[in-house]
């Protein structure tokens, strides 16, 4: 059965105290969108549709950068989630199968439990995802008889009765896609809000004849972020989790607590990961490697026996293949360091191929930017390039080449040469005395004057 899903993410979020679109607040360096995204990716849809109201062209970018095919409509009036789904139509036109409803701003959604909906969806016309709430709160609530759910309540309409019930709607729905809109059609809005809801549909197919039955997962996955504090709740439930499956998983973390995850981070079982560790998106560590204590990783692959700092940066387009060293206070961006290459202290790597086992000096630098262009930088396997040497790139160093400490290497260095590039030391016999002495005078002077 195709898969088709309708993302809402039209909302302000005027608790949000921000300009930005509530969906495009960040959870583990990614959009709440995304979020939601990719927990319906899983389910390899045909069809992705984006409902967008307030900030609509940055939720349309952000969508899309995600999922360049995904489709974004727009609700220019907020009349409510059903009115909200309707919008939805024209760009499902002609699709036959089942449409899933997810929020833009509930990221925790877990395959697991769209799977447990779409299985039962099999049995029934209409499957919403409910959960048995701590505090149902002003949640909507399911009211079932046996396995059918004959109606969603919301708690401004809900009687005394109703409010007691503790299985609570979180919003998200499946039904086939005719079915849906066929009852979307049919919702009014005469309720305490005036607003159209999507939860009016169940009633309606049990008034047609049809069936709707519930699912239910955990509170957690269906937490929905209003708020700064629900945000950064959220964030905290988020790494939380993923340190524990990691370390479930074989990763070692000395103070899991310290470690921070982005939601794509990948990290291989038996790799180390010491205290106050940052990963932004997009970075892979292999099994074996170690990232050592106060790094930052964003956009870098860190290959087998690798090891990271401490105190390491390393930036996008960073590739590090196996037994490379990349030691305190250096820089990585947009290079890559071959096996075993090394550099342990203090260099800034930019725009470069470093070969194997060539080993980089403290201080060195790839002057990669000339104001406008970056240049690269390429230096041979088995290079020694000496401390404080500045590579003015573009600029090769060959293999198995030497650069002398404090050199300014402006052209390229063939293989097995050695390049210095400084300049000739002057000796000045005795200057250094007078020369104290002199300034020692000027300065006792300079206080008898003053006083």
């Amino acid at each position: 059965m195709s898969i088709a899903l309708v993302i809402l993410a039209a909302g302000k979020g005027t608790r949000m105290q921000s300009d930005l679109p509530k969906v495009l607040h960040k959870l583990a360096g990614a959009p709440l969108l995304a979020h939601a995204m990719q927990s319906g990716a899983a389910l390899d849809p045909e069809h992705t549709v984006i409902v967008a109201g307030h900030g609509a062209d940055a939720v349309t970018a952000a969508a899309q950068d995600h999922h360049p095919e995904a489709r974004v409509v727009l609700q220019t009036e907020q009349l409510g989630t059903a009115h909200a789904v309707a919008q939805a139509r024209t760009a499902l036109e002609g699709f036959s199968g089942d449409v899933i409803v997810l929020y833009g701003d509930t990221p925790f959604i877990s395959e697991d439990t769209l799977l447990k909906m779409l299985d039962a969806r099999a049995r029934a016309d209409v499957v919403v995802l409910g959960f048995e709430a701590n505090d149902p709160g002003r949640y909507g609530r399911l009211v079932t008889d046996g396995a059918s759910l004959t109606r969603i309540v919301e708690f401004k309409d809900a009687s005394e009765a109703e409010r007691a019930i503790t299985l609570c709607n979180s919003g998200v729905v499946c039904a086939d896609a005719d079915t849906l809109f066929d009852l979307i059609d049919a919702v009014g809005n005469d309720n305490a809000s005036g607003e159209y809801y999507l939860t009016d549909i169940v009633a309606i197919a049990r008034e047609r004849g049809l069936n709707a039955t519930a699912v239910t997962c955990d509170e957690g996955e269906t937490l929905g972020i209003n708020s700064r504090p629900e945000l950064a709740a959220a964030e905290a439930a988020f790494q939380t989790r993923r340190r524990a499956e990691l370390i479930e998983d074989g990763v070692v973390m000395q103070a899991p607590d310290t470690v921070i995850l982005a939601f794509d981070t990948v990290i291989g079982n038996g790799a180390e990961v010491e205290p106050y560790v940052v990963f932004a998106p997009g970075v892979t560590v292999e099994s074996g490697a170690r990232i050592r204590a106060f790094s930052h990783l964003e956009g870098a692959h860190v290959s087998q026996g690798a090891i990271v700092g401490p105190y390491a940066r390393l930036r996008p387009g960073t590739e590090l293949d196996d037994n490379v060293r990349v030691g305190n206070f250096v820089e990585v961006k947009n290079a890559h360091l071959h096996e075993g290459a090394k550099a342990n202290h203090l260099s800034y790597i930019g725009d470069a191929e470093v070969g194997a086992a060539a080993n980089i000096g403290a201080g060195t630098i790839t002057c990669n930017y000339d104001g406008v262009m970056k240049h690269r930088t390429t230096i041979g396997a088995r290079a020694f390039i000496g401390s404080n040497t500045m590579l003015v790139a573009p600029v090769a160093v060959g293999t198995e080449a030497l650069t002398g400490s404090g050199s300014v290497i402006t052209q390229d260095v063939p293989d097995g040469a050695l390049a210095i590039a400084r300049a000739q030391q002057q000796t000045k016999p005795g200057l250094a005395r007078k020369l104290v002495e002199m300034l020692k005078a000027k300065k006792a002077k300079q206080k008898k004057e003053a006083s």
